[in-house]
């Protein structure tokens, strides 16, 4: 049933649509879906896919957040976790000013297994735990970078650049994970690492698929695997090119370039059949498991959620592949089953993505289109599914 408040991203997009000077039919062109789904996400009758939010903050030159209400700033207080921003905020904006006088730092060795622990607590969803120790370990690492320069401290600290990132856009602060990310590729350049900046340019190209901005997600991309080219062809500097193209394969299947999809796709499995399992690799999952798990998203990004569930139904994800990976396939598996008419299964698994990363699922867009669909599927909710949706926010 519809909203009896302004609050959904119907209204919103319906609001910008007036500010821009487009009509639904106008919108409905632009962005290459139907009229009847615009009219019917605007009133509030049916939800808008993260793809379809994309789409049109794109053609109505406005951020996604715009459109989705992010960040969620409601159920972040409530978790305490909006009064960790600032201190995130404050330390990627230090990053010039040298050694801190009055910090003493740890010893080098300790300082970067401090680094690889957040990285591990965010593969966990401990996001609480994450952001609360980021802020003083960045302080640390550019204290000790700058008064005794190595390779190591600098890639411990553009690790940590990249946790920030990784929180901040799990919880809905895009301005802040581009801001992370570019001081990850300059402490990168002084770890002289082409593999992090390879990895920094994959990330980049996630959040222009976020955007809607296809051509030049697919731009960076391209520009990790030519940092790549170069190199000295290791296990690491393949597992990064695969999990390049597999970044591609989402941002293009998005896009509609099926031809895309299947080149970058075959491209990974070429990779992954070479390396096999790699998960510690700039802390990326990349792999078997992780090809499949993004062919799973590659289809629910095309429309087609048939073809989705049964490959998810087919993905066997061992219990030492990463919580945050774990949930997001069971995200992408509800959305699709909602999509097909499949209201208990799709319940189900976002109910299961919730077990196991209630944090990044109660801020994970598809998590909450899926059940603001279910919940316009029915004629009355269910309490299972008002529950949940009241976790949510919705």
């Amino acid at each position: 049933m519809p909203r009896d408040n302004d609050q959904h991203p119907g209204a919103r997009i319906a609001h910008q649509r007036k500010l821009a000077g487009y009509t639904q039919s106008g919108l409905a062109m632009k962005t290459g879906y139907s009229y009847s789904l615009v009219h019917q996400v605007e009133r509030g009758h049916k939800a808008a896919s993260p793809d379809f939010i994309a789409a049109c903050a794109r053609v109505l030159r406005v951020d996604v957040t715009a459109l989705t209400g992010q960040p969620y700033m409601t159920e972040l207080q409530q978790d305490r976790l909006a009064e960790l921003i600032r201190p995130i905020r404050e330390s990627l904006d230090l990053y010039d000013l040298g050694a801190d006088a009055e910090v003493r730092s740890r010893p080098a060795a300790q300082l970067v297994v401090a680094a690889a622990l957040l990285c591990e607590q965010v593969r966990a969803t401990q996001l609480t735990k994450a952001a609360s120790a980021l802020p003083g370990l960045i302080t640390e690492l550019t204290t000790a970078a700058h008064r005794t320069p190595s390779t190591e401290l600098w890639a411990a600290l553009g690790s940590s650049y990249r946790t920030a990132h990784d929180i901040t856009v799990k919880l809905g602060f895009m301005d802040l994970s581009t801001i992370a990310l570019d001081r990850m590729e300059w402490a990168a350049q002084r770890a002289s690492d082409p593999v992090l900046s390879a990895v920094r340019q994959y990330m980049r190209g996630l959040v222009y698929h976020r955007e809607g901005e296809h051509t030049i997600g697919l731009r960076l991309v391209d520009a990790g695997h030519r940092l790549l080219r170069d190199g000295e062809q290791t296990p690491e500097s393949l597992a990064v090119t695969g999990q390049l193209h597999l970044g591609a394969t989402v941002i293009a299947a998005r896009a509609r370039h099926t031809d895309r999809v299947t080149t970058h796709l075959a491209e990974a499995r070429s990779i992954a059949d070479h390396v096999g399992e790699m998960g510690h690799v700039h802390w990326l999952s990349f792999g078997p498991t992780n090809l499949a798990a993004h062919e799973v998203s590659a289809l629910t990004e095309m429309g087609q959620y048939g073809k989705a569930v049964e490959k998810a139904k087919e993905l066997l994800m061992p219990a030492s592949w990463p919580t945050s990976r774990r949930a997001h396939v069971w995200i992408d598996r509800g959305r699709s089953e909602m999509e097909t008419g499949r209201g208990a299964a799709a319940l189900a698994s976002i109910a299961k993505a919730r077990e196991l990363a209630p944090q990044q699922t109660r801020y994970h867009p598809g998590a909450r289109a899926t059940i603001e669909g279910l919940v316009r599927q029915q004629r009355r909710t269910p309490d299972p599914l008002g529950r949940i949706s009241a976790w949510l926010g919705l």
